[in-house]
């Protein structure tokens, strides 16, 4: 590389690489034959996977004896769902404890070779924050002595004007701050979402690097971080994917501040788990993952999936298909969770999290076609399980306590029958072991909230606990998580178990962009979403009040999450009440005491960075100012001359622009279509620039 790096073209030259789409019906050519995994994993597998079942088996045994020896068929049906909810609850406890196993992974010394760029795609996101993150970024990457080896990639799919025109200006100052090259490529149409972005990426540019690390528009690396990573894999040829461990942080709202202290405090047993169980047979995230860009195009060339959505067509939770993939062909997939650079922000509020959540539910539940990949590992079908069931056990709650309730109106509103038949010589008594029953409640809360306590404990012997305020606020915090976890645990509950049927009936989620700084709702708007919650609860609670008092003891959680889901949704996105939480030192992470340099450092950047108005006159405003076109064309690629067909919009739009008084009323003539093909072709640029104004 030779000059500054804001002298260079927009694009480098084209590198491709081929990545061909994958027959899941057929078995893939392996890269690396398969090996045995470490006996630390295979015991980690048998105190998650084991203890689990055997949970699950007493847990069936003890629920059987609460009934006698002929369950009704209510009872039957309680049973059928009490045994997946008990198991899941304890499949927490036990992948938790499996962490015990984890393996000790090292960094090797040296500079390392391989040629590295960090790829971030965005659709319609705030360019100063994403850029503020990638320059911070490229300044650690150099720091760490990468610079004569790495490079960034920006991937647009955004298709409004004004958000394209923020990003060229971004970016073009960025890339007077970066010490990296920055390069700029925004899609012509948006095929297959973020696996298309990515996959065009690869075929057109993917010779040209040997490692990429894939982020979100929100997250960010330290420079250590990312050179662990890149020398980590470097030593090993079979290894394709490394996952990372993402810290939660920016939130400024109580429901960000929840989920990300949640996230410090727990997350890391948690990972640790899934890490020593995983073995090599990891998953991925999505982002904040570093991948062999070689492995990745041999094996995940994603094809659609026969049919129409939301069950067919892109594969939307493509990344644990990719892990997938990977690991059928041989390939090592690891999450190292000892890694502790890594960040990304968090949704801001309830309503938020519910709508991210809906995409994760319909592309998980897409992964049901998927099992029958020829040559997938057990313990990629085991993700894919984990990932449908996390949605699943929503609707499987709701109908254990429906028909929880059904059984006692049962045995309120009945005469029971002692005598049963005529010539019984004894009677048969109702049996219903109450005490059993309890304890089984009672184990089900200690499978649950044990993780917790444990992650708590574990924060006290840490520099976590100094960095937090302390013990004592982190166990106060711990407790107001929990509390605070219980009232919306329920409300979450029928919101994904309405998305499952939503799904079912075959409504797609759409594309639309992510939320990452949200606002306090109004009251309108979260009565509107909560209402029915409202009711249900508000008549649950009648009802029982009335018919069986002693009910409302083990259900007052969950009807109080009801009855108070719009103060809850409402309040929790007050980033009032999260300032007033930090104050008094509850939900604080020690990247809140002493935020990491990547990220402060990102943060001022992205003050440095223009910011346009995203609206109509954000293109006039284009028209205006010489120095603001210049750095927009400046991020252009030269326009491509293919046949008249393919430059049809260019076309049309150029002829549009040629009978047009004045820049207003060539933007009045111009559809969307062509109004894109403006604002990406520097000709037609300059020919409507010199209309009058």
């Amino acid at each position: 590389m030779t000059g500054p790096v804001s002298d260079l073209p927009a694009l480098p030259p084209e590198a491709p690489l081929e990545m061909p789409e994958q027959d899941f019906g057929a078995r893939p050519d392996r890269a690396w034959p398969r090996r045995f995994e470490r006996p630390g994993t295979w015991m980690a597998r048998l105190i998650a996977f084991g203890g689990t079942a055997t949970a699950a088996w007493i847990g069936f045994q003890q629920m059987l004896i609460t009934f006698g020896d002929n369950p009704t068929p209510m009872q039957i049906a309680l049973l059928i769902l009490f045994v997946p909810t008990f198991a899941w609850v304890g499949f927490s406890f036990f992948a938790t404890l499996a962490g015990l196993f984890a393996a000790r992974h090292r960094t090797p010394e040296g500079p390392g070779q391989a040629r590295l760029v960090v790829v971030m795609p965005i659709y319609h996101e705030d360019p100063s924050v994403s850029m503020g993150l990638l320059t911070a970024m490229a300044k650690e990457i150099a720091t760490e002595g990468m610079a004569d080896r790495a490079e960034i990639f920006v991937l647009s799919d955004s298709r409004d004007p004004a958000v394209a025109i923020a990003e060229t200006q971004a970016i073009a100052t960025a890339r007077e701050l970066s010490p990296l090259p920055i390069w700029y490529r925004r899609r012509e149409n948006n095929i297959d979402r973020k696996t298309g972005n990515i996959s065009e990426f690869i075929r057109r540019w993917g010779g040209r690097y040997d490692q990429m690390v894939v982020l979100d528009a929100d997250s960010i690396m330290s420079g250590q971080t990312i050179r662990e990573l890149s020398l980590r894999m470097e030593a090993d040829p079979q290894l394709a994917l490394i996952q990372t461990m993402p810290m939660l942080v920016g939130g400024e709202t109580i429901f960000a501040r929840l989920t990300q202290f949640a996230g410090r405090v727990y997350g890391p047993l948690i990972a640790r788990g899934v890490a020593a169980w995983s073995g090599n047979v990891g998953n991925f995230w999505g982002h904040n993952a570093i991948i062999r860009i070689t492995a990745f195009a041999q094996s995940c060339g994603l094809p659609r999936l026969p049919g129409k959505p939301p069950f067919g067509g892109t594969i939307l939770s493509h990344d644990f298909v990719e892990a997938a993939a990977l690991c059928r062909a041989g390939w090592k997939v690891r999450l190292d969770h000892d890694l502790r650079g890594s960040y990304e922000g968090c949704p801001p509020t309830l309503l938020d999290m519910a709508a991210r959540e809906r995409r994760w539910a319909q592309g998980n539940l897409q992964h049901s076609r998927l099992f029958g990949m020829r040559g997938m590992r057990a313990i990629s079908r085991v993700h894919f399980v984990i990932g449908i069931m996390g949605f699943l056990m929503s609707p499987i709650w709701l109908a254990l306590i429906l028909v929880g309730l059904v059984l006692s109106a049962t045995v309120l509103l009945s005469t029971p029958e002692y005598f049963p038949s005529a010539y019984q010589l004894f009677p048969t008594w109702p049996v219903f072991d109450s005490r059993r029953m309890l304890w089984l409640f009672i184990a089900a809360m200690g499978l649950l909230l044990l993780p917790k306590l444990f992650g708590t404990l574990r924060s006290w012997w840490r520099p976590l606990s100094r960095n937090s305020g302390g013990r004592v606020r982190i166990f106060a915090s711990s407790l107001f998580e929990i509390l605070l976890s219980a009232l919306i645990a329920p409300v979450q509950m029928l919101t994904q178990t309405r998305q499952i049927y939503e799904i079912l009936r075959g409504r797609d989620s759409g594309w639309a962009a992510q939320v990452r700084a949200g606002s306090m709702p109004d009251w309108a708007v979260v009565v509107s979403r909560h209402w029915v919650h409202v009711a249900l609860g508000a008549l649950t609670l009648a009802v029982l009040a009335f018919f069986s008092p002693w009910q409302l003891v083990w259900l007052s959680p969950i009807l109080a999450g009801l009855i108070l889901s719009p103060l809850t949704s409402r309040f929790s996105a007050s980033p009032v009440f999260g300032r007033w939480a930090r104050i008094r030192g509850l939900l604080v992470t020690p990247e809140e005491r002493a935020p990491p340099h990547v990220v402060s450092d990102a943060a001022a950047i992205a003050r440095t960075l223009p910011r346009i108005a995203l609206d109509d006159s954000t293109l006039l405003l284009l028209g205006r100012d010489r120095h603001l076109m210049a750095r927009h064309i400046a991020m252009l690629p030269a326009p491509k001359n293919g046949p008249a067909a393919e430059r049809l919009t260019r076309i049309t739009a150029g002829a549009k622009i040629a009978h047009a008084k004045d820049q207003h009323e060539a933007l009045s003539f111009l559809d969307k279509a062509e109004t894109d093909a403006l604002i990406a072709d520097p000709d037609l640029l300059r020919q409507w620039s010199g209309l009058l104004q």
